[in-house]
């Protein structure tokens, strides 16, 4: 890593960590104290930009608990193909695959993911309090089969940041996009300063308008005996859901 790496690598986390924690006015509460590591932490994102509030939301959380350097982002493979790869390592993600989990509790690392990808990322500003995971349960598999607790992490108030109008799913699929760049959505965003924004636009940094970020670490979950991974999953999404109406409220 390069001295003018680094610095970029550091500004941008530096940057992410005040907005959130200054503009945005970061409120914690910790409902149950972190397991010790490797765990699986699973969060639900914001607005998946480059400064998806969530993201760093997360990693402020992390500072506050002391475990910020023992944490592995999965991340969208998309962060690679738009040339923010070796920016993304930096910051301590690594590609969103089963190798990367694999290697990072065999480290003895905590390891975050969003697994609602970026239809969770994109979706429309009347579903901004909903954890739209997709019916995906690959994160619950991971878990059990390392024997590793999962952490529910939950935060509220990011979709209130901006207006996303449409998460663009149809116009994605009109342009190969989940074919071409792994990606199921081309959002429309209302943002500051880029006003009405398509597709990469809507991801670029913009400025969050200055309401309350909330998160909530709820204890941790484990998979009752005879439960599939997708029941598992379901059941861990159901807990989210609870816990964030309840931070909205």
């Amino acid at each position: 890593m390069t001295t003018r790496q680094s610095a970029a690598a550091n500004l941008v986390r530096r940057a992410g960590l005040a907005i959130v924690r200054r503009h945005n006015q970061h409120e914690l509460h910790v409902d149950s104290p972190l397991p010790s590591a490797p765990a699986l932490l699973v969060s639900n994102h914001g607005h998946g930009g480059i400064t998806d509030l969530n993201v760093y939301a997360l990693a402020a959380t992390l500072d506050e608990l002391g475990v910020r350097d023992n944490v592995i982002f999965l991340t969208h493979q998309i962060a690679w193909t738009l040339g923010f790869g070796t920016l993304a390592e930096q910051l301590g993600c690594r590609p969103a695959s089963k190798e990367s989990a694999d290697e990072g509790f065999a480290a003895g690392h905590y390891v975050a993911v969003f697994p609602g990808g970026d239809v969770e990322a994109a979706k429309p500003y009347q579903e901004r309090h909903r954890i739209k995971f997709g019916g995906r349960s690959g994160y619950a598999r991971l878990a059990m089969e390392h024997g590793v607790p999962v952490v529910p992490v939950v935060t509220a108030g990011a979709g209130n940041s901006l207006f996303v109008l449409s998460d663009g799913q149809r116009m994605a699929k009109a342009l190969c996009l989940p074919r071409l760049l792994r990606v199921k959505t081309l959002p429309v965003t209302l943002s500051i300063p880029w006003g009405l924004s398509i597709g990469i636009t809507a991801i670029l940094p913009y400025l969050p308008l200055p309401v309350k970020i909330t998160t909530a670490v709820l204890p941790a979950m484990y998979p009752e005996e005879g439960e599939t991974p997708e029941d598992f999953s379901a059941r861990v999404e159901q807990a989210m859901q609870a816990r964030l109406d309840g931070l909205v409220r």
